[in-house]
Parts: C-alpha cells; structure tokens; sequence
C-alpha cells in the first residue's frame, strides 16, 4: 500500500466523533439523521452527485487512544474496499494529545490489518481495491519514507506469522516451516541454520526428541541468527514449534484438534519479528531457536508415566503426553543460553489452556525470573498496545513441579497451570540468564473474530518482540 503526505483529489475520508459539532454541512446532515453517530467502528458512505466521501466513527471525544485510532484504520480499510475504492485522501487531525507520529502509526496499522486475507483455498476471493491513501496532517513530517517504510515492515512480519500460522498441518510440518525460515529471513541477513534428527541427537535434546519420535515427520531444529558480534549478548527468543499436536496418548478431544496447526504460532511470531528485526537494521545481536515437530500418536509414541532426560541432564516424568510444548521448549531454551551466553531471553508459546481460562483472549500471561526484564517487555508490549498480564513471581509454584521418581514432572496439576507451566520452562534457563515466558495461547489464535481481528491467527507478539529489541 502506498502512503502520501498531501493532499490529494482522491475520495476523501473523515474521522469523525461522536456527537461532533461540525459545521461541515454533508457531515451535519448525515448525523442530524441519525444515520451516523460517530461511534467507533461505524462508517458511512456518502454519496454526492460528485462523488463520494467515506465517515469514519471514531468514539468520544477527546477519549482517543492509539488503539481506537488503529480501530478506525481498520474500518477505513474495510470500508473503502468494500467501496471498490482505490484511492482515498484522509483529513488527520491531532487526537488527544497523542504525538502525530504515534496517531498515525496505529491509524496505518489499522489500515494494514483491514488488507489482510488468508484465502488461498478459497474459490470466491474479496476483492482488494485500495492502493493508495493520502493524509492531510497538521504538521509536515521530515522522515515520510522512513517512516511509513517502518510501518510496512511491522506489518509484513504480522502478516508473515499469520500466514505461517493459518496454514494447515499437511503444508507447514517440521521440514516446511524451517524452509520458510529461511525463505523469510536469509535475503535479509539472517543466517538460518537448520538440524535433522541425527544432529538434534548428537546434540543431546532428549526431551524435544522425545515428542518428536511419535510422527512420521521428522523434526527440525532450527536456528536463526541476526548481527552477532563478538563479545556483545544477544537478545535471545525461543519459540514453540509444534506444528501439530493431537496430545499424544492424552489424546486431546477431536474438536479440540481442528485449529492444532496453530500450536507453532510461537515459532511463528519469532520468525516473523526476526524478519522485521532484521529488515529495520537494528543494531542488535539476537538469536531466535525453534524445536519444530510434531505430537502424534504412535507405536514409537512417548507415553504417560515415562521418565525422560534432557540436555540439561535434569529427569522429567510423563505426567501427561499433552504438556509437551514445555519439554520442546525446555531443551531450545537450555541450548540457546549454554551456546549463546545472551543478555536475555524471551520465549512465546501457545502454552496452557489454563491461560486461557486466567486471561482469556484479550491478554497474553507471563511467568518471568528478573524483574528488569520483566519490565522492559511490558514496557515494549505497552508501547505497541499489546497486552500482557504478568503472574506471580513466587517460587513456591516450582514445588508443584515436583516429582516423586524424577527431578520434576510435566505438569504441576490443576490449579496456577499457566505459572506451573512457565515455571516448569523456567527449571532449564541456565548461567541465571534473565528470563521471560509469554503464554499466547489465548492472544495468538482466535476461534472466532473479535474487533480488529479475524478468525485465526492475530500476530500478536511481534510488535512486542521487536520493540524489546530496538530498546
């Protein structure tokens, strides 16, 4: 999409809110009628003997949050395809004492987010017709280019995790998303190394083999690299590559199963933000690592009440063959701060349904083991309004980890299952690496549509991800 900083002859769009007292005449008219009231996510096309104009609602006044102007992006974009317009001319306005340049990031990202369609398997497509928005803005800014180039990035690396995300199980397996991997993040400098099975053994991932050794699919593990230099700390990110899970021998209910290709969108998310990381030149090291397989069931399948060992040499007992993110994630996390000594990691997994049950679809959970860190990514989530909720940090939860024939179990039960869990990865940080767990299992995929986002996978995460990283 293309953006310009002038105004234009295209059909133009108003931001509009409630109960406005402008004097505009065609927008008086409008809402005397009652047709159109500002109200966020409203719009309305007006036709004139001329043309048209397009109003969109944006809410109260003097209430504007960078979200609820991302919201009216949303359904601008929306609205003008739905018009079979192909350019429009935006009268921005300032909002509520939000710097300009913030404003205007969200309202584009809306704008993005409203072009996004995962529809290659179907026959009946919606048209996309918008190509270019022009924007009449207070104040000229200097940096145009740079600044909308930005915007496009972020939003290419939503729309790359989504895609790898919403794509079924026969298409993206271990093998596949690891040549996405590289097909993604190679042609920007990112160096993507990639592990059979033999190497990932010779290696010593007992736990992430364990999981893996029930499908047909080998796994692959897979690690990405972004301006290392010598003697400097990455930025390290972990994400959970199950690109399937039927639950193993705790076979999960089959409607539970349907949307289980979204598992891996923590792997997802950090390809997605190492693309963007990567295409800004941030002038930071960071590694991200991926222990993609799969969790199928098996004559060669692990089952409840074995007793497995890991890289970190700590014993793990089976208490339940559908908490395996946890064990993949335990060996990548273990791998990635022996090898790599970083000044901090960062791991994103769709975790635990009690997450789920805590936080729902509107915030991602987090277990962390240093407060700093803790803080700059909520600070980075904020900044980009993404939500996190921060669970207790207490290390009482690691008792319930506890086993009576190993040094822990997979599941600490069920009550505090989003913290257990967290915790349970937690066990395999080593070198006292400053750690943060984010559970998505909530945020990254959505059984249904909700505001701003569709059916299936939101993206959420690599906003934040590329935030901590440019701080």
């Amino acid at each position: 999409m293309k953006f310009i900083q002038e105004k234009t002859n295209n059909t133009p769009v108003y931001l509009v809110h409630e109960e406005s007292a402008c004097e505009f005449k065609p927008l008086r008219r409008v809402m005397d009628s009652g047709v159109f009231k500002g109200k966020s996510g409203e719009t309305y096309h007006h036709l004139l003997e001329d043309g048209a104009m397009l109003f969109i609602g944006v809410g109260p006044k003097n209430k504007d949050t960078t979200e609820s102007l991302r919201q009216a992006g949303y359904h601008a974009g929306v609205a003008l395809n739905k018009a079979n317009i192909d350019k429009a001319n935006v009268k921005f306005n300032t909002y509520n004492d939000i710097p300009q340049h913030q404003a205007l990031r969200a309202f584009m990202e809306g704008l993005y987010l409203s072009m996004y369609r995962f529809d290659k398997y179907l026959s009946d497509k919606d048209p996309l017709t918008l190509k270019e928005v022009s924007f009449q803005l207070k104040d000229t800014m200097a940096d145009w280019e740079a600044f909308t180039n930005s915007v496009g990035i972020d939003m290419e690396a939503v729309a790359l995790t989504r895609n790898l995300i919403n794509e079924p199980a026969r298409v993206i397996y271990p093998e596949t998303l690891a040549q996405a991997a590289q097909e993604a993040l190679e042609p920007h400098g990112v160096e993507v190394r990639v592990y059979d099975e033999k190497q990932i053994e010779d290696i010593g991932m007992s736990a992430y083999l364990s999981v893996a050794k029930g499908s047909a699919k080998p796994p692959r593990f897979i690690v990405m690299t972004y301006n290392l230099k010598e003697g400097v700390a990455p930025l390290a990110l972990v994400g959970k590559g199950m690109t399937y899970d039927s639950g193993g021998y705790s076979l999960k209910p089959s409607d539970s199963m349907k949307t289980m290709q979204s598992d891996m969108s923590g792997a997802a998310t950090v390809i997605g933000a190492m693309q963007a990381i990567a295409r800004h030149g941030i002038d930071r090291p960071v590694v991200a690592v991926v222990a993609a397989c799969e969790n199928m069931v098996s004559g060669d399948s692990y089952k409840p009440g074995d007793v497995i060992h890991s890289l970190l040499g700590k014993t793990i007992e089976v208490d339940n063959t559908d908490a395996e993110g946890r064990l993949t994630l335990a060996d990548a996390i273990t791998y990635v701060t022996d090898n790599y000594k970083p000044e901090a990691v960062v791991d994103l997994a769709t975790l635990t349904g009690a997450c789920v049950v805590a936080l729902g679809d509107l915030y991602t959970g987090m277990v962390a083991n240093d407060e700093a860190l803790k803080d700059k990514v909520l600070a980075a989530a904020k900044q980009v309004d993404e939500k996190l909720w921060a669970f207790p940090m207490d290390d009482a939860y690691k008792e319930l980890n506890k086993s009576q024939v190993a040094d822990l179990k997979n599941t600490g039960g069920r009550w505090g299952g989003a913290i257990t869990a967290g915790y349970f990865v937690g066990e395999f940080v080593i070198n006292n690496t400053p750690w943060v767990h984010l559970d998505i299992a909530g945020t990254a995929f959505l059984d249904k549509a909700r505001d701003i986002y569709p059916f299936g996978a939101t993206g959420h995460g690599v906003k934040t991800l590329v935030a901590l990283a440019k701080k």
